[in-house]
């Protein structure tokens, strides 16, 4: 049973140049670049082709997998680095975001003028965050600065 279709990998598929087709639970599907991530060094070795081709979904869809308990990416990493790569924002950032400024929840959804479970829709990934909603976080951010 899938609890959580947005961060639940259904098919993966390794493309030339080090790109990842990825199809989603909930019916996302993108494609993802690796390359800069294989310069960190957990993941150096996706920089060989041979490698990087064995790239399969593990069997409840949570992570991709080339090298099993010793390479592998999490689902809701993929799919940030996928919103992100595509001009969108990522729900990690709203989670970084929190953290940097050591928000609760509830803090953060009243500092953005936000209800609560909609903060929770977009922490989760179930919902796109809005650049509106963004740019209020970092607005936010930027007048504590102050």
């Amino acid at each position: 049973m899938i609890h959580d279709p947005q961060h639940t990998v259904t098919a993966a598929r390794a493309l030339p140049d080090m790109r990842l087709a990825l199809t989603f639970a909930d019916g996302f599907e993108a494609t993802v670049s690796l390359k800069q991530w294989s310069r960190r060094k957990p993941l150096r070795a996706l920089a060989d082709a041979a490698v990087f081709r064995r790239a399969r979904v593990d069997a409840r869809g949570g992570y991709v997998v080339w090298i099993a308990d010793d390479l592998e990416l999490a689902a809701d990493n993929l799919r940030n680095l996928a919103v992100e790569q595509a001009g969108g924002i990522g729900h990690e950032r709203l989670w970084n975001w929190m953290d940097r400024n050591a928000l609760t929840q509830e803090r953060a959804a009243a500092a953005i003028g936000i209800s609560r479970r909609m903060l929770n829709y977009y922490l989760s990934g179930a919902k796109p965050i809005p650049l509106t909603v963004w740019l209020a976080c970092l607005g936010w951010e930027s007048q504590r600065a102050a």
